[in-house]
């Protein structure tokens, strides 16, 4: 056949459907909307976002910045049809990142990849996205969505997050030359496996054989998809006034390597951190994983949170006022330990 006389092709032929790309900025946008805050300069639709450091009340500003994706968590998405709280995780594994640092987190861009848009899921997730940006207080301002035919099998697809915080130049965290041995750590409470783990937790659940739309083996009134998709906590509103107060010395987000690894982070090199794991009570989630899989408990502080998803590190003269503050504002905060000499 003659070139002349092959069918002409499109962009839609070959599998990209610009028009339905168009149609999802189109029912993104307000989402976006709604998570503007001072600082934002402009919309959706350039080129880059712009952002004015001095409308969010910045005096000697250092800008944070942070990548993640939700890694295999994903694959729960994917297998329940629930896809509107991934976008959350998505955010929180960013922003609780660089509030690590002492950041207030100020805008996130998403990059959402996939082979075909389809069936109002890539609008789900973004819709997650937005209300994770809501919840962190950081605006919405950009993204990618790539529909990339052959790429991924039908219904996956892959997201990662950029976030940019900022944080006065006195309050950058950790504080490692104030932080002394005695010095005591204080956790706050985790929503379950956060983002971290589910590489594990999917081997389990596989080897047990369950399936996630049945009955919760370790909570009641939800499927164990429902269960195990549970959100990422986000801490900045939290955590945030006690930065700013003076009075944290050093912050550890609590992922992949649990406390046992995430914890030393914030610690210069002649501190490490003590904790008494008897201190608390890792929720029923983790409690059922151990006991379904058999997993060493050393490897369960190692792969999980166990119940633990932010640390802070403060002077015994300020730990009273600091779990004070955190149970006025609804928190049950946990002494996990102290620094000491390493």
């Amino acid at each position: 056949m003659s070139a002349a006389s092959k069918p002409p092709l499109s962009y839609k032929d070959a599998g990209v459907d610009i028009e339905a790309g168009e149609r999802l900025v189109d029912a993104i946008s307000p989402m976006a909307k709604a998570t503007r805050r001072s600082g934002v300069m402009g919309g959706l639709g350039g080129f880059g976002a712009l952002f004015d450091l001095k409308a969010a009340g910045y005096n000697d500003p250092i800008l944070v910045s942070g990548t993640d994706g939700v890694g295999t968590k994903l694959m729960l998405a994917f297998e329940t049809g629930i896809h509107n709280t991934v976008g959350i995780d998505l955010v929180a594994m960013c922003a609780n990142d660089v509030l690590a640092q002492g950041a207030e987190p100020l805008f996130f861009l998403d990059y959402f990849a996939t082979g075909k848009l389809e069936g109002g899921i890539a609008e789900a997730v973004i819709a997650g996205i937005a209300e994770g940006c809501r919840r962190s207080g950081c605006a919405l301002v950009g993204g990618e969505t790539a529909e990339m035919p052959g790429m991924y099998p039908p219904g996956h697809y892959d997201l990662a997050g950029f976030v940019v915080g900022a944080v006065d130049r006195d309050k950058v965290l950790p504080r490692l030359g104030d932080m002394k041995a005695g010095d005591t750590l204080i956790g706050l409470a985790s929503s379950g496996p956060h983002s971290n783990g589910y590489s594990l937790v999917r081997r389990i659940v596989e080897r047990e054989g369950l399936f996630y739309g049945g009955p919760s083996p370790f909570s009641e009134g939800e499927t164990l998809g429902e269960a195990l998709l549970t959100p990422t906590r986000l801490y900045a509103p939290l955590v945030l006034p006690l930065i700013r107060s003076g009075r944290i010395k050093g912050l550890a987000h609590i992922t992949g390597g649990g406390l046992t690894e995430n914890t030393p982070r914030m610690c210069p090199d002649h501190l490490v951190p003590k904790i008494d794991r008897a201190s608390w009570t890792p929720p029923p989630v983790f409690q059922w994983l151990q006991h379904a899989g058999g997993v060493d408990l050393g490897e369960m502080h190692r792969t999980f949170n166990m119940g633990i998803g932010m640390v802070l590190a403060v002077s015994p003269a300020d730990a009273d006022g600091v779990l004070a503050d955190l149970k006025a504002a609804g928190e049950a905060p946990v002494i996990l330990g102290e620094l000491a000499a390493a």
